[in-house]
């Protein structure tokens, strides 16, 4: 299994960028997906989630301008970023609960390079 993210990019500050993660491989369920990122020399921080209920919970920094959404048939979860900020500049991850057909665990993306210019 595998998570593939694309979307990175610079931008200027008050800007847009939207971010697309898929999981591809032998895969029977996607549970909870999310978004983190992590600035060098720090800890990795949730950006935004779903999770199995469909609550979706976001970092008070980005509330009213990021927006999770997935779509369950591509086992794909998209990040929609607005009124970027310096701030915002990081890299980004998605994560899932993924269940194969032997088994169920968290699985990452690579990490795609968000910089945002003021």
């Amino acid at each position: 299994v595998q998570l593939q993210a694309s979307g990175g990019g610079s931008v200027q500050a008050g800007g847009s960028l939207r971010l697309s993660c898929a999981a591809s491989g032998s895969i029977k369920g996607v549970d909870a997906v999310g978004w983190y990122r992590q600035a060098p020399g720090k800890q990795r921080e949730l950006v935004a989630n779903i999770v199995r209920s469909g609550s979706i919970n976001y970092a008070d920094s980005v509330k009213g301008r990021f927006t999770i959404s997935r779509d369950n048939a591509k086992n794909a979860v998209y990040l929609r970023m607005n009124d970027l900020k310096a701030e915002d500049t990081n890299v980004y991850y998605c994560s899932a609960d993924i269940t194969t057909w032997g088994s169920t665990g968290v699985f990452w993306g690579r990490g795609t390079l968000v910089t945002v210019s003021s």
